[in-house]
């Protein structure tokens, strides 16, 4: 019986490329490049489903062109805004995300960023590996303390839940703003704020963690920026397109905020060399997730959503 053509876009990590070859035709990549849209296209055309990652982009053409035969798009990512949800569903191509087990890891490195940029560390690691720490006094290196502030959390789904439990860790008071208030058992005595406006001025410490749609495209902007405290530390996780980053930018230089610490950009890979010219912004190449624990059960999850289509089951984490 031939088995089920699964394409595989990016290298993935040993065990999960393991299982896919184990069960079914695997295509894989082993360069790990990331394919134009004519080769994505391309490739697509003998697969009965496609594994892909954030970096490959079904957009309308992409969806119009894909096979009869191609009956899933597993996504190895929780976010989905790479994929043309509606075109999928027009096509009768199932979507799947990997929600779940991404957050711990995500919400670690949300936590690192908020301490990296609150206690200034990038400007602090490259003065020691320059050779240029010749200097100490009460007034050196001086950052922001961020137990017992208040944060302001933007998504407050999986991995702000998880953040929220940290940053209690830290004694912060956790405020939030989602779209639409949380039982009063997964609020854990947060403090729900209907507005984004409403939350930003009470926000010593803002993290992003809410998905980008029409809605959220930009919604950190000069007028959000500026309802931020004085002195206040930004920090994002969840997408690079939920910021304007020359607003960013001027909020860093002459606006409200202390300092940010980020993991996305709105052109990756790459980043915004503006951005990194600065000396209050620590900054991480979209490493959330990249946890060898965290990135084996992403593959296995989006497997798993593999195997119950070819099974006749409904996916888990059907999306579209």
């Amino acid at each position: 019986m031939t088995r089920p053509v699964v394409l595989i876009t990016r290298r993935l990590s040993d065990a999960v490329q393991e299982r896919a070859a184990r069960d079914y035709e695997a295509v894989l990549n082993p360069e790990d490049r990331v394919f134009t849209k004519v080769e994505l296209i391309a490739k697509c055309q003998d697969a009965d489903a496609v594994l892909p990652c954030h970096s490959e982009i079904f957009d309308t053409e992409v969806i119009a062109a894909l096979p009869d035969r191609l009956r899933i798009i597993a996504n190895h990512s929780v976010g989905v805004d790479h994929v043309d949800l509606a075109a999928a569903k027009a096509r009768g191509i199932i979507v799947t995300n990997t929600p779940d087990v991404l957050s711990d890891a995500t919400a670690e490195i949300a936590i690192l960023l908020m301490l990296g940029a609150a206690r200034r560390a990038s400007e602090g690691d490259r003065m020691v590996r320059e050779g240029r720490w010749d200097f100490w006094s009460p007034a050196f290196m001086v950052g922001r303390q961020v137990t017992g502030k208040r944060i302001g959390i933007v998504g407050m789904g999986r991995v702000g839940q998880v953040m929220a439990a940290r940053a209690r860790g830290f004694g912060m008071e956790v405020h939030y703003h989602n779209r639409r208030q949380l039982a009063p058992e997964l609020e854990k005595g947060a403090i729900y704020h209907e507005t984004l406006e409403s939350l930003l001025p009470v926000s010593d410490v803002l993290s992003l963690h809410c998905p980008t749609t029409p809605e959220t495209t930009g919604m950190m902007d000069a007028a959000a920026f500026a309802r931020m405290p004085e002195g206040s530390v930004f920090v994002n996780t969840a997408r690079g397109a939920l910021v304007d980053e020359g607003s960013l930018i001027d909020a860093l230089k002459d606006g409200p905020l202390f300092a940010a610490g980020l993991d996305v950009f709105r052109d990756e890979p790459g980043g915004n060399p503006e951005l990194a010219r600065l000396e209050n912004v620590f900054l991480l190449p979209h490493i959330g997730s990249a946890t060898t624990d965290t990135r084996d059960a992403m593959g296995f999850r989006a497997l798993d959503n593999i195997d119950a289509v070819f099974a006749g089951r409904e996916p888990g984490d059907r999306v579209a």
